[in-house]
């Protein structure tokens, strides 16, 4: 590191040090000298601290290279239940839902031409997974800050894995049939049943095993889970909750909301889902996507909501 630098780093650090000290001996003397602390005077010392944490964010002292070891080490276990969670997410794809009872009369809303996707299964991970990955580089090439890349990285895989997990063991245990049911089921057009009115499939396995997944949309709560994440992660990069009225923030924060949304209308076009199943797996994506964000960012209308909690930590730990 260049000598001014260093010397800048160290003149910051006495800088935020001088102002504690002053606060400590405001306090401990307040009890003698009621006019040594005033309401006025505590604001004054907040703004510096924020700035010289700022400060340190710009000078990237918290990097992979200085500090990375030591994040995977700490966090060692949430990776392995992130792996524990792609394992079971496998066994819960392979089994088979739940064949509830489709009658004659059911048919009728069921029979909507069975169509491709107009979003590919494969295309999820990568705008709602790969994406925001690239978007938390940028933000790591420009602050230098280990903790913001990994924590963001991590509360993103758990975001869209604890949703997938979720939302395919609701598919299996509901069987809900989807909008083509009857293509999937009877592919030439002749229906069949049996005594108690129940559907005789003769159409491909897989086929029918995929028409009782309907309930929720596996697309959707996908994208919310993932573009829903990035989303608070963005209102708190560019502090969208600032109180200064810049609008435009919220055309970033809105943006990955708005692809998630267009991704569940198209799932009703292709006759894949009901409206329902579109709303139920937007709705648990976007929640789950909050409480895993909340778990390693405060909240974004927050002062500090710009950062991790580890940052925060990490470094009130520094200037002890």
């Amino acid at each position: 590191m260049p000598s001014w630098n260093t010397g800048f780093l160290s003149w910051s650090e006495n800088f935020c040090n001088s102002f504690q000290d002053l606060s400590s001996w405001r306090f401990e003397n307040s009890a003698n000298a009621s006019h040594s602390l005033s309401s006025i005077d505590l604001p004054l010392i907040e703004p510096r601290n924020k700035e010289c944490r700022m400060r340190e964010v710009q000078l990237g002292s918290h990097t992979v290279r200085s500090h990375g070891v030591k994040v995977a080490r700490t966090h060692m276990h949430d990776w392995l239940i992130l792996l524990l969670l792609v394992v079971i997410e496998v066994v819960l794809y392979i089994i088979h839902p739940f064949y509830r009872f489709v009658g004659k009369d059911m048919m009728e809303d069921l029979k909507y031409p069975l169509k491709s996707n107009t979003v590919p299964g494969w295309a999820v991970p990568v705008y709602a997974v790969l994406l925001p990955m690239m978007i938390f580089l940028l933000v790591y090439i420009r602050r230098r800050d280990v903790y913001d890349l990994h924590h963001a990285i991590l509360g993103l895989l758990f975001s869209v894995l604890v949703t997938a997990v979720i939302t395919e063991s609701i598919k299996n245990a509901v069987g809900r049939p989807r909008p083509d049911f009857f293509w999937r089921c009877f592919p030439d057009g002749k229906d069949a049943y049996d005594k108690w009115g129940n559907v005789i499939c003769h159409g491909d396995k897989s086929v029918i095993k995929e028409g009782h997944k309907s309930f929720p949309s596996g697309h959707t709560s996908g994208s919310f889970a993932g573009l829903g994440f990035l989303s608070l992660y963005l209102s708190g990069k560019v502090k969208a909750f600032d109180h200064r009225g810049h609008v435009a923030k919220l055309c970033i924060v809105f943006l990955p909301l708005l692809v998630a949304s267009l991704v569940g209308i198209s799932r009703v076009d292709d006759y894949w889902h009901h409206w329902q199943d579109v709303f139920a797996g937007g709705l648990l994506g976007l929640v789950v996507a909050t409480f895993c964000y909340l778990q390693f960012f405060p909240p974004p209308y927050q002062a500090d909501g710009w950062g991790p909690y580890a940052y925060f930590q990490v470094l009130e730990e520094s200037l002890v």
